[in-house]
C-alpha cells in the first residue's frame, strides 16, 4: 500500500474516493466545508435531508460525476461533546472497513483537521494523524496464508491523507503510526499462526528473520541446554513433557548511548497450552494457540522500535515453550528450583506462564534494565475481573504503573492497575517449597502478579495481564494485536531521555 500525506487543497487532488468527516451537530471541519462547496452544497443537502446523519462512526457512500473525485465517503464524528479521541477511532475504523474492500484505487482521506475534546497531546493534529496511520494498516489485515483459496486482491492501492503541513514532525506522527499498525499486525500473524507451525523453534526463526531484515536488531537463541547450565529449571518444566523443546530468544537494540539502561520487554511464549498433566476442558483449546499472545506483542513491539530506531535501548526476552502431557512432563506436585535459587512447589501444571516467566525475569538482571515490562496471556481470573477491554497491569514501582497507564490512555489500548500487596502473598505459603504456584480461586491474577513480584526486586517492573485482551472469540476469532499500541507509546515517550 501506498500511504501519502499532503498538505494541497483537496479541490487539488483528484482520487477515485474523497472521504470527510460530519459532525452530527457543531461546526464543520474545514475540508468538509471545502468539499462542500465545491460540490455545489451536496453536504449540506444529504445532512438537512438525513441522508448523512452525522451520527459516530456512520458512514454514507455518495457517487459523484464531474468532479476531481469519482465517489463521496460521508464519516460521522457525532456531537461536540462527545468527540472524544475513543469516538474519533471508532469513527476511523468505520472508515477503513468502507475503503479496504471498496472499488477505490485511490482514497483521499480529509479526516484530520476533525476537532477533538481532549488533552492538548491527544486531539493534536500529530495525534490524529499518528492513529490515521495506525487504524488504516490494523484494519488493512487479512490472514489467509493456510486457505486454499486465495483472497481476491483489493484495488486499493493508494491512501492519501490530508494535513495542515507535511513538516517532519507530522510526518514523523503518521510513519509511527503506520509502524505500529504494521508492528500490530505481525503479532496478529503470529498469534493466528497454528500451533503445528507456531512451536518455539519457528519463533525462534522469526527473531533471526527480525534480526535480518532489520540490521539494528541482534538476536540470540539459548537452547534447553543453556538454559539448563543456568539453572532455569522453572522454565524447563514446562516443556519436560513436549516434543518441542523451549527456547530462550533475546532481541537487542540499541539505539542509545552505550551507557543508557535498556527498557526491557519480556513476554510469554507457550505457543500451546494444553494445561499439561493438569489438563484443560476440550472446548475452545484451540483458542491456546494465543497463549503466546505475550511474545506476539514483544515482536510487535520490536518491529516498530526496528523501523522508527528511536534514541534509546531496548531488550526483548521471550521464553518460549509448549506445555503437553506426557510421561515425562511435570506432575503436580513436584518441586523444582529456579534460576533465582527460590524453590517452587507446582500445584498445577496450568499455571505455567508464571513459571516461564520467573525465570526470564531473573535472567534479565543482567541488562540492569531501566525498566521491565512483562505481558502475558497469564490468567482467566483477569478476564472475569476485566473483561475484554483492559489489561490488568500490577506494578512494584507507581510512577513505572502511572506511565503506563497514560500509554494506555493516549493509544487507546487501555489497561487497569490491581494491587500486589503483601497480604495476598500469604497466598502462596508451601509446606514443602519456597513458594507454591498457585494460590487458589480468590484473587487468582493478583496471586500470579505476587509470585512474579518475588523475581523482580532488583528493578523497576511491571506486569501486563493480556489474558482478555491479546485474542478475540467466537466469529471475530483472531488476535487483536494488543497491547502493541500500548507498548510503543510508552518506549517512545521515554526515547531520547
Amino acid at each position: 500500500m501506498n500511504y501519502t500525506l499532503s498538505s494541497k487543497p483537496i479541490t487539488d487532488i483528484k482520487a477515485d474516493c474523497l472521504t470527510v468527516a460530519l459532525p452530527e451537530k457543531g461546526n464543520w471541519p474545514t475540508s468538509t466545508t471545502q468539499a462542500d462547496q465545491a460540490l455545489g452544497g451536496l453536504i449540506t443537502a444529504l445532512h438537512k435531508n438525513g441522508d448523512a446523519t452525522g451520527k459516530n462512526a456512520t458512514t454514507s457512500l455518495v457517487p459523484l460525476t464531474d468532479q476531481p473525485w469519482n465517489r463521496l465517503l460521508i464519516i460521522g464524528t457525532g456531537t461536540d461533546s462527545d468527540r472524544s479521541p475513543a469516538n474519533y477511532r471508532k469513527a476511523l475504523i468505520a472508515a477503513a472497513g468502507q475503503i479496504k474492500d471498496g472499488p477505490s484505487k485511490h482514497v483521499l482521506m480529509a479526516l484530520s483537521d476533525t476537532a477533538l475534546i481532549g488533552t492538548d497531546a491527544a486531539v493534536s493534529e500529530e495525534s490524529k494523524l499518528n492513529l490515521i496511520g495506525r487504524i488504516l494498516e490494523d484494519q488493512s489485515y487479512r490472514f489467509s496464508g493456510f486457505k486454499s483459496e486465495k483472497l481476491t486482491e483489493r484495488k486499493l492501492g493508494k491512501v492519501t491523507v490530508s494535513a495542515t503541513a507535511t513538516g517532519k514532525g507530522l510526518k514523523d506522527a503518521f510513519n509511527l503510526g503506520l509502524a505500529t499498525g504494521r508492528g500490530m499486525n505481525l503479532t496478529k500473524d503470529l498469534g493466528n499462526t497454528p500451533p503445528n507451525v507456531c512451536h518455539p523453534a519457528w519463533l525462534a526463526e522469526q527473531a533471526e528473520k527480525l534480526a535480518k531484515d532489520h540490521d539494528v536488531i541482534k538476536t540470540e537463541i539459548l537452547d534447553e541446554k543453556q538454559m539448563k547450565k543456568l539453572g532455569m529449571h522453572s522454565l524447563l518444566s514446562v516443556s519436560a513433557g513436549s516434543a518441542q523443546p523451549a527456547k530462550l530468544i533475546v532481541m537487542e537494540y540499541r539505539g542509545g548511548k552505550s551507557d543508557d539502561k535498556p527498557y526491557v520487554l519480556v513476554g510469554k511464549g507457550i505457543t500451546f497450552d494444553t494445561g499439561g498433566i493438569s489438563l484443560k476442558p476440550g472446548e475452545a483449546m484451540d483458542e491456546m494457540k494465543y497463549d503466546m499472545g505475550g511474545a506476539a506483542a514483544v515482536f510487535g513491539a520490536m518491529q516498530v522500535v526496528a523501523e522508527t530506531r528511536p534514541k534509546m535501548n531496548v531488550v526483548a526476552v521471550i521464553a518460549a515453550a509448549e506445555n503437553m502431557p506426557s510421561g515425562t512432563a511435570t506432575r503436580p506436585g513436584d518441586i523444582v528450583t529456579s534460576m533465582s535459587g527460590q524453590t517452587i512447589e507446582i500445584l498445577n501444571t496450568d499455571a505455567e506462564g508464571r513459571l516461564v516467566l520467573c525465570d526470564a525475569l531473573t535472567y534479565v538482571k543482567k541488562f540492569d534494565p531501566e525498566t521491565v515490562v512483562d505481558m502475558a496471556t497469564l490468567t482467566g481470573a483477569c478476564i472475569i475481573a476485566l473483561g475484554s477491554h483492559a489489561t490488568g497491569l500490577f506494578s512494584n514501582n507507581d510512577a513505572l504503573a502511572n506511565d503506563l497507564l497514560a500509554a494506555g490512555e493516549s493509544a487507546g489500548d487501555r489497561a487497569w492497575r490491581l494491587p500486589i500487596w503483601d497480604e495476598y502473598q500469604s497466598l502462596l505459603d508451601s509446606n514443602f517449597a519456597d513458594m507454591q504456584n498457585i494460590g487458589g480461586r480468590a484473587a487468582g491474577s493478583i496471586t500470579a502478579a505476587c509470585f512474579l513480584s518475588r523475581f523482580t526486586k532488583d528493578y523497576r517492573w511491571a506486569h501486563l495481564d493480556i489474558a482478555g485482551t491479546a485474542w478475540n472469540s467466537g466469529k471475530a476469532k483472531g488476535s487483536t494485536g494488543r497491547p502493541v499500541p500500548m507498548l510503543v507509546d510508552y518506549l517512545m515517550s521515554n526515547a531520547g531521555k
